[in-house]
């Protein structure tokens, strides 16, 4: 998450068991109707309109069909109690210096337990990375990878990059989306993508775009004629419209990590911050905050007033799971993972290091898993544990 995070926590992998849960001073209540969301879906409507006449989308099962990189297996050195499952990227992506992966959704978020979770016809894990100008540099774009989860596939993903679209339904345009995409979440037809200062941007996963991969690495959005660049990526997904955040509390969220609550039909997000010495993150305790989607739907209404508020009392949080009235939270500068409900109480375990964004798998047959990842270049382990294993019971 941060760059101190990461010189803290990278390339750790072992930890020890969790047996032994420590004791701990649990979340408070905050006053929930402080915090509300405004939603707008169709921001970009008439841009997008024309860019999907021009381009043409492609649909997922498409992208797949057309994955280009090759998954591996974890590394034996890799452990972690409760592990179930789990993967790499392959060697260009596990060392990349400019791309860091963050935030983790899955179709099992998007559509359940339905049809063994495939969307589209595949079972899929969804991680979204943000891309530096250069290794050390500014955040430049953000980018999703689609990762096939299924036996019936390749062990194959393909990265697709976001963009904001612009210009006019005449002149339809796109650029990139600098942020840190430090959390995302799936549900339906929509991807949910945390903005740190904002809320959440909007994507809907029917509305990929066909690009033109030549030109050059640098090159962005419309060149000639029907051409369109976009930094040699074949499939762009364009923003569709806003979550935007607002508090009366007097201090703004920071939107550092999201995850999907299927059982409450809910997000909840919550915040990275620093007990002391922090310049680029807020030194107080951070919050965690769930709002509601509208009844029956896979978007918030126009105006969300969030339904829970806490108050935290752990810090460097990078991850943020909940489900049935169970959190956990994990900390990548502590390498913990803190489990949390209002009747049992808090209990800690040990983690990884260098960990990032948690996403909960419900299913039918098998345990429950926890889906987490480690961002440190040369460790990129993306990873499944049992969420029994982690106090869930």
């Amino acid at each position: 998450m941060t760059q101190a995070a990461l010189a803290a926590g990278v390339l750790a992998g072992l930890v020890v068991d969790p047996a032994a849960a420590v004791a701990a001073a649990g979340p408070t209540a905050l006053p929930a109707g402080q915090y509300t969301l405004t939603a707008d879906y169709h921001k970009y409507d008439t841009v997008n309109a024309a860019l999907v006449s021009t381009l043409g989308t492609a649909a997922v099962h498409t992208v797949m069909e057309n994955a280009n990189h090759d998954r591996t297996a974890l590394p034996s050195s890799f452990s972690v109690p409760g592990l179930s499952t789990g993967f790499r990227f392959d060697s260009g992506d596990n060392s990349d210096c400019t791309n860091y992966p963050q935030g983790i959704t899955t179709s099992r978020d998007a559509v359940g337990t339905a049809n063994s979770g495939n969307y589209d016809g595949h079972q899929l894990v969804l991680v979204s990375w943000y891309t530096k100008d250069g290794c050390g540099g500014d955040q430049a774009r953000s980018r999703i990878t689609l990762v096939d989860w299924d036996a019936t596939y390749p062990n194959q993903y393909r990265k697709v990059l976001l963009v904001e679209p612009t210009g006019t339904a005449a002149a339809p345009d796109f650029k990139d989306i600098p942020i840190h995409a430090g959390g995302v979440s799936w549900y339906g037809d929509y991807l949910y993508v945390a903005d740190t200062g904002r809320g959440m941007r909007v994507f809907d996963m029917r509305k990929i775009l066909k690009t033109n991969t030549g030109g050059t690495a640098d090159q962005i959005g419309h060149q000639t004629g029907s051409t369109y660049y976009a930094h040699n990526y074949g499939y762009v997904l364009p923003q569709v419209g806003t979550v935007t955040s607002a508090t009366t509390s007097g201090t703004n969220l920071a939107w550092s990590s999201i995850s999907l609550d299927r059982v409450s039909k809910s997000i909840v997000m919550t915040e990275y911050t620093c007990q002391s010495g922090c310049t680029d993150y807020p030194n107080r305790a951070p919050r965690a905050i769930r709002y509601p989607f509208a009844s029956g739907a896979t978007t918030f209404a126009a105006t969300t007033t969030a339904s829970q508020a806490l108050q935290l009392p752990w810090y460097n949080l990078n991850g943020v799971a909940s489900h049935n009235g169970r959190w956990w939270f994990n900390s990548s500068g502590q390498k913990k993972l803190y489990y949390w409900t209002p009747t049992a109480g808090p209990s800690t375990f040990s983690w990884v290091g260098s960990g990032e964004s948690l996403s909960y798998w419900e299913d039918d047959t098998e345990a429950d898993l926890l889906w987490s990842l480690q961002e440190g270049a040369g460790s990129r382990n993306v990873f499944a544990v049992t969420q029994a294993t982690y106090g869930g019971g």
